[in-house]
Order: C-alpha cells, then sequence, then structure tokens
C-alpha cells in the first residue's frame, strides 16, 4: 500500500535515519518504537507530508486516506460535538450532496429526455453506493464511537469549544476512527484517557480493517493493538513480524549480544594500543605498529544503549496497621448541584492493593483526597482504623515542596535517620546522581519534581499509602522501580492510575467508581476486564431471554430458568465448597479460643508460669489463624456472591 523507498531525514545536520525501505501493507498495525529523540514523531511526521526527506521517497496508492493524531492535537470550535464529528465522513457526505445536485436537475425546467436518462443512471449508482456503503447508519455509528470515547447523549449537541484539551483530543480521535482512512497514525493516543475508553479504544482498533501505526509508551495498549513492529535504533529503520512482547524479547538478547561484542572489541583495542605504545619507536617494528593503528582504525564500535542503572526503590518496613485500616460509612460527596459519591460504604483491609477507576468525572481523584483527608465529604465518615498512618501522593504534589531548599535537603527532612549513602542512592534511583543531588527545587522540571514528591514518600513511614496518578512523569525505568516498590510494600495501597500495565502487578482488588457508586472486584484489571464482559453477555443474554419469553410458554420459561440454575450450582459448586470447609475451620478456632480463654482463667494453670506461657502462645497463634481465616472466608463469599447475583439476573 504504502512503499517507502532509499529514505533519510537530517536534524541539525546529522542523520536522524538513512537509507529507509519499507513496505506498509494493508490491515497493518504496526508499534513504532526508539528511545526519545530517535525521530519517532518525525517518521509519523513525514508519512503525513508535515516533514520533508532529505532524500528517497514515499509512494502512495491513489485517492488515498489518512488520520493522523499528533501529541500537539487540534481545538475545534464553530460546530456542534456531532457535527463536527460527522464532518470527517467526506466520502459518505459528498454522496448525500451529489444525490442532491441530481436531483435538482432532475427538476430544472427543459430537461431533455436523453439527458434525464443519463441523471437517473447516475442517481441509481449513487444511491446504491450509499446502500453499500452503510451511508443510512452512520448516526448510529457516530453515536457508538461518541459513547466508546466517553461523551454522554447531552454532550452531542454542545458546541465543540466548551470541551477541555482532554475531550478535544477524544473528538480528533472520533473523527480519524469514523474517517474510512486507509492508514492512521496515532502518536501517545491513551494519554488522556481513562482505563474504560482505553480498553474500549484497544477492542475498536483491533477490529479495524484499515493500517495503524502507533507510538505509545502505554505496554497493555501496543501488545493488544499491534502486531508488527517498526524499531528506530543507531540511525537505523527495522521492521520486525510479531507482538511487541516478542520485539522486547529480541532487543534483550540483542542488549546482551551487542555488550559482549563491545567488551571484546575493547579487549582488542587495549592489546593493540599496548602493542603499539610498546614499540611505537623500534625501527624493527615499524611495519608492524603501522599494521596496527590501520587495524584500530577499521574497529567499528557499535552504539549500546545506556545500561540503567541497578539502584532499587524501597519502602521502609512500616508498623503494623489494624485488620480495617480505612472504614467508609454512607459517604457522600457532591459540589453543589454535581453529585459525585452518594451512600457509599466499603471497608478496607490490612494489606489491600486496591486500583482506584471509573470514567472521566467519576470522582476518582475526588475519593482519593477524601481518604487522605484533604477535603471533606458532604455527609458520611471514613474511620482510620487502629494504629494506621497514611500518606497521599497528588497529581499536584509538587506544590508542597519547598522551592528554595536543595533535592538532598527536601527529601532528607522527611526521615532524620536515613544516611547520606541510602539517601543517595533512593535519589539515583529517581536519576538524580552526581551533582543532581545538589541543585534547588525551584530550577527543576514538572516532571523532576514529581519524581522528588515521590522520593519523598519512600522515606515515609506510612502503612498505609494513596497514589494520584505516580506515573505521569515518571519515565520507563523509573516507573518500572516504583512498579517494583509497591508490589514489595507490606502496607496497604490505593492507587488512582490510568496505566494498566503498570497497575496489573500490584493490585489484588479494583474499586470502580461509576454512577456516583463504587464497586469492588476481587482481582486484578485483567479479572476486572473479563467480569465487566461477563456482565455485559449477561445483559445480551438477558435482553434476549426477555424477547424470546413473550413468545414462550410458561413451561419453557422454566426449562430455561431450570437450565441457568443448574449452570449456577455448577459454577458456584467448588467455590461453595471452600467457603463451607473454611466457615467450619473457623468454627474450629473460635471454639479453641474460647476454651484456651477458659484455661487461662484457670488458678491451676496461670499460677504455673510453663503451663500459662504454653497456653498463651497457643491463644495468640490461634487468634492469628481466626483472623487470616476470616480474611480468606469473606473474599471467597464475596465472590460467590458475585458470581451468584450474575446468574440471578437472568432469572
Amino acid at each position: 500500500m504504502i512503499d517507502i523507498v532509499n529514505l533519510s531525514i537530517q536534524f541539525t545536520g546529522e542523520d536522524l535515519f538513512s537509507d529507509v525501505n519499507l513496505k506498509i501493507n494493508r490491515g497493518d498495525k504496526i508499534a513504532l518504537v526508539g528511545s526519545n529523540g530517535s525521530g519517532k514523531s518525525t517518521f509519523l511526521k513525514l508519512l503525513t507530508g508535515t516533514e520533508k526527506p532529505e532524500s528517497g521517497k514515499l509512494l502512495f496508492p491513489r485517492n488515498f486516506r489518512l488520520g493522523y493524531l499528533p501529541q500537539d492535537f487540534l481545538s475545534f470550535r464553530g460546530k456542534s460535538l456531532f457535527d463536527e464529528v460527522k464532518s470527517s465522513m467526506e466520502n459518505l457526505i459528498g454522496l448525500h450532496q451529489r444525490e442532491e445536485h441530481l436531483i435538482e436537475m432532475l427538476n430544472a425546467e427543459g430537461i431533455e429526455d436523453e439527458e434525464r436518462n443519463s441523471i437517473l443512471d447516475e442517481l441509481g449508482e449513487v444511491t446504491i453506493e450509499k446502500e453499500n456503503s452503510e451511508f443510512y447508519s452512520i448516526d448510529n455509528k457516530i453515536e457508538k464511537v461518541l459513547i466508546g470515547l466517553g461523551f454522554r447523549e447531552r454532550d452531542f449537541e454542545r458546541y465543540t469549544e466548551e470541551f477541555s484539551g482532554g475531550w478535544q483530543m477524544r473528538i480528533h480521535l472520533a473523527k480519524i476512527l469514523l474517517g474510512n482512512n486507509d492508514l492512521i497514525l496515532l502518536d501517545e493516543p491513551t494519554n488522556h484517557l481513562d482505563i474504560d475508553t482505553v480498553d474500549w479504544v484497544t477492542n475498536y482498533m483491533i477490529n479495524l480493517k484499515c493500517a495503524i501505526l502507533l507510538v505509545s509508551h502505554d505496554h497493555y495498549f501496543i501488545n493488544k493493538v499491534t502486531s508488527k513492529t517498526i524499531e528506530i535504533y543507531n540511525k537505523k529503520v527495522t521492521f520486525y513480524n510479531g507482538v511487541y512482547d516478542k520485539y522486547l524479547r529480541y532487543k534483550e538478547e540483542r542488549e546482551i549480544q551487542l555488550r559482549s561484542e563491545l567488551k571484546n572489541k575493547e579487549k582488542r583495542i587495549k592489546e593493540i594500543e599496548s602493542f603499539v605504545e610498546r614499540f611505537r619507536f623500534k625501527a624493527s617494528k615499524a611495519r608492524q605498529v603501522q599494521s596496527r593503528i590501520k587495524m584500530l582504525d577499521k574497529i567499528e564500535i557499535s552504539e549500546v544503549t545506556e545500561k540503567e542503572n541497578n539502584l532499587e526503590m524501597r519502602f521502609p518496613i512500616p508498623p503494623a496497621s489494624g485488620s480495617v485500616p480505612i472504614e467508609v460509612c454512607r459517604l457522600s460527596k457532591n459540589y453543589d448541584a454535581l453529585q459525585v459519591f452518594s451512600d457509599i460504604n466499603l471497608e478496607i483491609h490490612r494489606g489491600d492493593k486496591i486500583a482506584i477507576i471509573g470514567p472521566n468525572g467519576a470522582g476518582k481523584t475526588t475519593f482519593a483526597k477524601l481518604i487522605a483527608g484533604k477535603i471533606e465529604p458532604s455527609s458520611g465518615t471514613i474511620k482510620l482504623g487502629h494504629n494506621s498512618f497514611l500518606s497521599f501522593f497528588a497529581q499536584e504534589a509538587t506544590e508542597d515542596l519547598n522551592l528554595e531548599n536543595e533535592i538532598i535537603d527536601e527529601v532528607s527532612a522527611i526521615n532524620e535517620n536515613i544516611t547520606l549513602g541510602q539517601l543517595r542512592s533512593l535519589l539515583g534511583a529517581f536519576l538524580f546522581s552526581e551533582d543532581d543531588v545538589f541543585k534547588k527545587i525551584k530550577v527543576l522540571s514538572g516532571g523532576e519534581k514529581s519524581r522528588v514528591a515521590l522520593a519523598k514518600l519512600l522515606l515515609t513511614k506510612s502503612n498505609v499509602i494513596v497514589l494520584d496518578e505516580p506515573t505521569n512523569h515518571l519515565d520507563v525505568s523509573s516507573k518500572s522501580k516504583l512498579q517494583k516498590a509497591l508490589i514489595n510494600f507490606p502496607g496497604t495501597l490505593l492507587i488512582v492510575s490510568h496505566d494498566i500495565d503498570f497497575l496489573n502487578p500490584i493490585i489484588n482488588k479494583v474499586l470502580e467508581l461509576r454512577d456516583c457508586s463504587a464497586k469492588f472486584y476481587m482481582g486484578n484489571l485483567d479479572y476486572y476486564f473479563y467480569k465487566k464482559k461477563e456482565l455485559s453477555e449477561n445483559e445480551k443474554l438477558v435482553e434476549e431471554k426477555s424477547f424470546a419469553s413473550s413468545k414462550e410458554t410458561r413451561k419453557d420459561q422454566k426449562r430455561v430458568e431450570a437450565e441457568v440454575r443448574k449452570k449456577r450450582h455448577d459454577a458456584t459448586k467448588e467455590l461453595r465448597k471452600k467457603v463451607d470447609s473454611i466457615e467450619e475451620e473457623i468454627a474450629m478456632f473460635e471454639e479453641l479460643i474460647c476454651t484456651a480463654e477458659k484455661e487461662l482463667l484457670d488458678p491451676e494453670i496461670y499460677n504455673n508460669p510453663i503451663l500459662a506461657k504454653e497456653k498463651s502462645k497457643f491463644y495468640e497463634s490461634s487468634k492469628i489463624s481466626l483472623q487470616e481465616k476470616m480474611i480468606n472466608w469473606e473474599e471467597l463469599t464475596s465472590q460467590l456472591i458475585e458470581l451468584e447475583e450474575s446468574f440471578n439476573k437472568l432469572l
């Protein structure tokens, strides 16, 4: 479809890449990867024609349609949301305008029969083309895409200038998705999307027939959408078949090989230089010396990416909190007439690592601030449990930094017991090394300030941490280190983030905020998406059943219900066994504890120090075991109730 022939481009006199020869075929879904500054955005601009190559050419087919979403997207004005998006479907609108023009020509006075017949023939062709192109379902398509991108029906008639930057990007993306393009170019398309919308866009793009070339740091999104990779590395552009994960494995193997080759070459260079230095002034060795110097000139040193520093982020071990560090009772929050939450009740247990997700505007940041005590609820309470110490990292955490402090002083003030070596190791993990640590906060970029705020957080001894979009200003290396630190953190976490790949290995629960309410899902985001898909399919089954039931007899109705009950029984059988088993164990431990309490009150026992110590130790271990069993029982019971409810909706 697109042929790229001997393409080269320079930046400030140096090649970004040269002699690029590639072919992008219809339906290819490709990830464009490379380090910052390697030329990814420039490559996209070459395809759009906004950048011109130094040499080479790009060959496109006739009537080629291209959609491009840059990072600095457009701002739309002057039309309603619906009409702005509809304007992208130029080919279908052109057909309609052509049809209206032909009808006007037919109604003109004095038209000859021969001309009338010719117009009628053309009008018939236009009508057939409209039907084949699904012209009459155009409004439904637009509604589907706008709803999928998070807009509501009441937004459709709002003027586009009323929408903020992130929503302007969604308008642009909607136009591209509906534009009947042959190739779509996307530069960081998920930056302003919530998790629901990322998931919808992912599935929509998987089913698109056109070619897609995208740049993104969202591992989950790239891996789902693309099946090929174009890499810009060492001023060369290379094409790889296979999903993104396969490319990453290849890249890792290449790095190992290049480092081995570099080590061997450096060793060889030292040997040659030693020979030259040793015999430089010996006339009898002049020929050999000159030969060795020529060898040095011929040895090429391959460029190897900088080795990621191995410093790790670690939270200090906090004191243990109570079993329920946070309890939310009848929580409601509104801003004037806008209701954000209503009557939310939930418990957060010790060791929970929870992703707080939901569509834009659902109140994720508001909920995080309420938990952290930064804002007050309209009604209801949030109680911190026994021995609970909470820290909060906000999107605006950098506002709390002292701009006149040096980095090292700002961070060390959090924990006076930390040594200089430990402090430098921590700051090194956040890419502040050597003299960087003496920079003043006021000269740092937004991303650097965010890293300082996170470094301060890692020095607190809190056992409950609330994080609001912690990865927004982190590079891949720092994000990976923070992820590992959060996985190993022994306390309780609540994280607001749209980064699926970052969240998945950390969390064990998902708290979904939607329609003024909150709902727990007992698993990571893979489990959440599975349950949402299952729920959607169940709702579809309910609709189908409702439609069919009007035509069925009561006997058939009972048969369907019996089948659903059987499926419910089969699906919950093993889970019920586990719940029953753990309930028996709970009863056993409760009985043991009760017996132990009576024994500890017996004078014969408490007057015997050895026996009293044994009974006391047994009593404490039984209480701990009971607590673990209760937590396990609560999780299993929640899963069972959720599973049963999904089937009950079918009855």
